[in-house]
């Protein structure tokens, strides 16, 4: 199961490279997208947590990686929850 990393581009123009412990994130995040604020947190928690449970089918524990990525991503967004506009770009990804 390879891991990947996912680098965003929050609303203050910084950037940050993201770890998800499975590539089931690119079917939740698309490269080169500007997302909404609420749907970036929406769709990279979905995408977390569908890594955490593939690391869970197959090793038979969850990954505390992605699920502290999530508080992580939570924490980060709620910075810019006041801004109406606020979006968040997927730049990449990384194996």
């Amino acid at each position: 199961m390879p891991e990947m990393r996912f680098r965003v581009r929050w609303p203050d123009g910084s950037t940050e490279t993201c770890y998800s412990p499975s590539t089931v994130i690119t079917q939740h995040l698309e490269a080169g997208i500007d997302y909404p604020l609420p749907r970036f947190v929406e769709r990279a928690r979905a995408g977390l947590e569908a890594a955490n449970e593939r690391v869970r089918g197959r090793f038979g524990m969850g990954c505390s990686q992605a699920l502290n990525q999530i508080a992580a991503i939570e924490q980060a967004a709620a910075a810019f929850a006041k801004m109406p506009t606020a979006t968040v770009r997927v730049e990449g990804f990384e194996l």
